[in-house]
C-alpha cells in the first residue's frame, strides 16, 4: 500500500465523510473540489443511488444476489445489509483489489461469511473473478444475479475497453440477470479533460477517464433500462421522495441506471 500517493477508494471515503482515508487524500480531495466544486455532492447522491438500485431490486424484482465490481471503502449500510434488509439470505461478493478496502472486507466478512464474500482481484480480470469459488457459489443454480459497477467504470481507460469488460460479464451471467452502472460524465469536453487529466496526474495514470452521456449510454445497448427510458442523473433515478438528496450543479454528474440484461 503506497500512502503517498492518492486513492480513489480513500478519496471518495473522504468525500462522503469517512475516516478511513490520509492527508494525501484529503489534499487531493481539497484540489479536485476547487477544480470540480460539485464533487462532494456528486459523491453523496451516487451512494443514495447505489442503495436505491440494491434495494428496488431485493424489492421489487427479487433479486437475491449481487457482485460488487470495485466495491470500494464499506459506507453503511453496504451493499450485504441493504438487500438483507429485504431478505436475510441475499448474498453478496464485493470485487476490489485495494488494500484499504480489502482489510475493512476482513470485517465485514465477520457479521455472516456465509453470505458475504471479499474477492481480491482487479475487475477487469473476469477469468480469475468467474474462476473463483465465491463467485461460482453465487451462480451455482442459475438465480438471476445482479452486477453491480457504481462508480467504477471511469477507473478503467478507454485502451482497456471497459465496454467490452461489461459484455463479458454480462454473458457470464444467468439468464435474468440485472445490471448497475454509474459513471462519472459530461458533455463538457474541456470539462471532461481537465478532470481526467488531473485524476491521471495524481493516480501516476492508473485511473480511466469522465466520458459522454453517449459513451456511458453505450454500456446499457443490448439490455432493456428499467424505471427511467433511458440512463440519467442518478439521484433522479427513483428518488425516495422529492425531498431527497439532488445533484444541483450539473458541471459533471454521476450517470447511470438499471437494466435487464438482454
Amino acid at each position: 500500500m503506497d500512502v503517498s500517493r492518492p486513492s480513489v477508494a480513500r478519496m471518495y471515503d473522504h468525500l462522503l465523510g469517512g475516516t478511513d482515508n490520509y492527508q494525501v487524500d484529503r489534499e487531493a480531495c481539497e484540489k479536485l473540489l476547487r477544480l470540480a466544486p460539485s464533487s462532494r455532492e456528486l459523491a453523496l447522491v451516487n451512494r443514495a443511488f447505489l442503495g436505491r438500485t440494491v434495494r428496488y431490486l431485493a424489492r421489487e424484482q427479487g433479486v437475491r444476489r449481487f457482485l460488487d465490481h470495485g466495491s470500494g471503502l464499506p459506507t453503511r449500510p453496504n451493499v450485504h445489509q441493504v438487500a438483507q434488509d429485504v431478505d436475510p439470505a441475499s448474498e453478496v461478493v464485493y470485487i476490489d483489489n485495494d488494500p484499504v478496502v480489502l482489510a475493512h472486507g476482513e470485517i465485514m466478512l465477520a457479521e455472516d461469511p456465509r453470505t458475504t464474500s471479499v474477492l481480491n482481484a482487479d475487475i477487469r480480470d473476469t477469468t480469475k473473478i468467474f474462476d473463483s469459488g465465491a463467485v461460482r457459489r453465487l451462480l451455482r443454480d442459475d438465480q438471476p444475479v445482479a452486477a453491480l459497477f457504481v462508480s467504477v467504470l471511469h477507473c478503467i481507460p478507454d485502451d482497456d475497453d471497459p465496454w467490452e469488460l461489461v459484455r463479458r460479464v454480462c454473458q457470464q451471467l444467468p439468464r435474468g440477470s440485472y445490471l448497475v452502472i454509474s459513471q462519472l460524465a459530461s458533455d463538457d469536453p474541456e470539462l471532461r479533460r481537465s478532470i481526467t487529466d488531473f485524476m491521471q496526474e495524481i493516480t501516476n495514470n492508473s485511473w480511466g477517464t469522465v466520458r459522454s452521456y453517449s459513451e456511458v449510454n453505450r454500456f446499457f445497448e443490448g439490455h432493456d433500462v428499467l424505471v427511467t427510458p433511458e440512463p440519467v442523473e442518478v439521484s433522479r433515478w427513483l428518488p425516495d421522495s422529492e425531498l431527497a438528496p439532488r445533484q444541483r450543479s450539473e458541471e459533471w454528474i454521476e450517470y447511470g441506471g438499471v437494466a435487464r440484461i438482454g
